[in-house]
């Protein structure tokens, strides 16, 4: 179904390619030995411009899950790059040595860069603050794990909505499924861009824009809270009066749904207090190994050893 594709934004698998991909995650979660060693002899490089933690970590657990191997780097400065190579050239070498390239870039439209000048795929695990498809896949898994359905909710984003690649992708992608209602929770001064919200209106969905998280939490099924990003501020000083804006407490969560979930693409900062991790609705180290197994699923997929 999807041999040799390259992810570089969510809408460029349908939500039939989707749904497929979640059910062969489910079935490599309940089964350790299914797709065991299909990846044997293959190899991903890991092309990491920006620093990551678990979307490095989960795409070569996955590759060796598979039976694969790994190649790449974890920082522009161990590259060539901080001699000056260009990107493009960058990706033409390493299409030379990979079967497959997962790439993080600080600059909007990298992934689609690198995926027209090789012939292997190519995944976007980041671009600036454009897109970010496999957490949005990640997302998309937990939700359907642990509520049971993709269509019908209300889901708030809170936070950073400007500069969220991560927000940005889920909400996009989310106006493709029936019955979604989306809150956008933050201040004005990180308020998520136009074009996110028309893309949901030219859907027939609902969003709406709030200031305060206490006005909107009860009526919420899924709460994706985020970081304020400092590296993506030109001025510390907005930085600093911007990034305690929203905390999520144990006071605040008394007044969520008893079956509400609180994701988080991670890693956060202050936004989610500890007291909050004992909570059962709070899903989002969950959610980080579901990654591991969306990622395998994908990667699979892509290099032909998964079932049609």
């Amino acid at each position: 179904m999807l041999p040799g594709r390259s992810l570089i934004e969510p809408g460029d698998f349908t939500l039939e390619e989707l749904n497929y991909l979640f059910s062969l995650s489910q079935k490599i979660e309940a089964d350790k030995t299914f797709l065991r060693e299909s990846c044997r002899g293959r190899l991903l490089a890991t092309l990491f411009f920006e620093p990551s933690t678990r979307t490095r970590l989960s795409f070569e657990a996955a590759m060796l899950r598979l039976g694969g191997s790994c190649l790449g780097f974890a920082e522009s400065s161990s590259s060539s790059a901080a001699k000056g190579e260009s990107l493009s050239d960058t990706i033409r070498t390493v299409s030379c040595y990979a079967d497959a390239i997962v790439m993080r870039n600080p600059k909007e439209g990298a992934a689609l860069l690198a995926s027209r000048v090789t012939a292997i795929p190519v995944i976007n695990a980041g671009d600036g603050g454009h897109h970010h498809p496999t957490q949005t896949l990640t997302d998309l898994l937990t939700i359907k794990r642990l509520h049971g359905r993709l269509e019908n909710f209300t889901i708030g984003f809170c936070g950073d909505l400007k500069f969220g690649r991560t927000v940005h992708s889920l909400a996009k992608t989310l106006s493709r499924y029936p019955g979604i209602s989306q809150v956008f929770i933050s201040p004005p001064e990180l308020k998520v861009p136009d074009y996110i919200t028309r893309s949901i209106l030219e859907k027939k969905q609902a969003c709406r824009e709030a200031e305060k998280l206490e006005d909107v939490i009860g009526g919420l099924d899924v709460l994706y809270m985020t970081r304020v990003q400092r590296e993506r501020f030109f001025n510390e000083e907005d930085y600093i009066r911007l990034k305690d804006f929203y905390v999520l407490t144990r006071e605040k969560m008394a007044a969520a749904k008893d079956d509400m979930i609180v994701l988080h693409p991670l890693p956060r900062v202050n936004e989610i207090a500890v007291e909050v991790d004992d909570d059962p609705r709070a899903a989002y180290f969950k959610q980080a190994r579901y990654g591991m197994y969306v990622r395998m699923a994908l990667l699979a997929s892509i290099l032909g050893v998964a079932p049609c």
